[in-house]
């Protein structure tokens, strides 16, 4: 037993702090994945942050399409620093230690910016929609309004609905080990300390899963399933591939998104064989896709590469204008 636990009763423990030990089985050198794990935060923060001022600065990117994808840039920003300065305190300056209400606050974050992460994905699939499948009256209903309300929307419904995952751990029994075998205080790895039944922590944590990403998911798979079914009655085979082309990098972010949610999902099967396995992919999944997202975006969005031209060679792009 640590010293970060009290004697109650005569009899018992009582664990009034948590020791994050970090990456199971390799804790001698887990620090040497510091390195490229701050390379990706690093790039995570600057990428996410260059697309937000150049949408913000750029006129011609205040569209909706741009405008979600500020949102999720910032959400990006917010999944990838839920974890990664307690990821680095603990491998460079050794500060396993964290209270339980920071701990419980850290599971929150995680779990609602992970959703939020999901629902921005669903509005951007709903825009999408809008625009191909009901170009007519995309302008009339997908306004700035809209955008704002629908953006606050997710916010609040994941800021709210995930409040009784961290109120259920907390309300956990902790009376033996306070070391938790992983970087961050997950919901799982948190309440597998309990001494009593955590049942109900683990049925509200699926039953959110269904409800908040699969629910999103469905309704993005139903979005693409009949905007596929509108490209395919285009006589037009240039007006079908613009049309997909402007899905493609969304497509391509959602696969990886929820394709690494499912393989988190199975790896936690095989947990007690190769337990840093699902520990591994739980911190990747919140700081790749905030470093993949706008690389994405980037590269497949000429919109935005001219938008980021402009705003490093604004005098250049000025002396261009006058020329012409």
């Amino acid at each position: 037993m640590t010293l970060s636990a009290r004697f109650i009763n005569g009899s018992r423990f009582q664990v009034t702090e948590f020791i994050l030990m970090g990456l199971p089985g390799i804790h001698s050198w887990q620090h040497w994945l510091s390195l490229p794990l701050a390379l990706l935060y690093f790039a995570a923060i600057s990428a996410n942050l260059l697309i937000f001022i150049t949408i913000w600065k750029e006129p011609k990117l205040h569209q909706p399409m741009y405008q979600f994808l500020s949102i999720l840039s910032i959400v990006d920003i917010g999944l990838a620093t839920t974890i990664m300065p307690r990821i680095l305190a603990i491998f460079w300056f050794d500060a396993k230690t964290i209270g339980l209400p920071e701990c419980f606050a850290q599971m929150y974050a995680i779990h609602a910016v992970l959703g939020m992460e999901s629902g921005i994905f669903l509005c951007m699939a709903i825009d999408r929609y809008m625009a191909i499948c009901q170009p007519l009256h995309y302008f009339t209903i997908v306004t700035d309004t809209f955008v704002f309300k629908i953006s606050a929307f997710m916010v609040l419904r994941n800021g709210l609905a995930v409040i009784p995952v961290p109120l259920l751990a907390a309300q956990r029994d902790y009376c033996s080990s306070n070391e938790i075998e992983h970087c961050l205080c997950s919901n799982l790895a948190v309440t597998s300390l309990a001494c009593d039944n955590r049942r109900p922590n683990s049925i509200c944590e699926l039953i959110l899963a269904l409800l908040l990403m699969g629910g999103d998911l469905t309704m993005i798979i139903l979005s693409y399933a009949l905007i596929f079914w509108s490209v395919l009655k285009l006589n037009s085979a240039e007006a079908a591939s613009k049309a997909l082309s402007t899905c493609s990098s969304h497509l391509i972010l959602i696969f990886f998104f929820y394709t690494v949610i499912v393989v988190l999902f199975v790896t936690h099967l095989a947990e007690r064989k190769y337990p840093l396995i699902p520990v591994l992919f739980n911190v990747l999944h919140n700081i790749i896709p905030p470093a993949l997202n706008p690389l994405v975006y980037a590269f497949r969005t000429q919109d935005l590469r001219l938008g980021f031209q402009k705003l490093f060679l604004p005098v250049k792009n000025s002396k261009c204008v006058q020329i012409r």
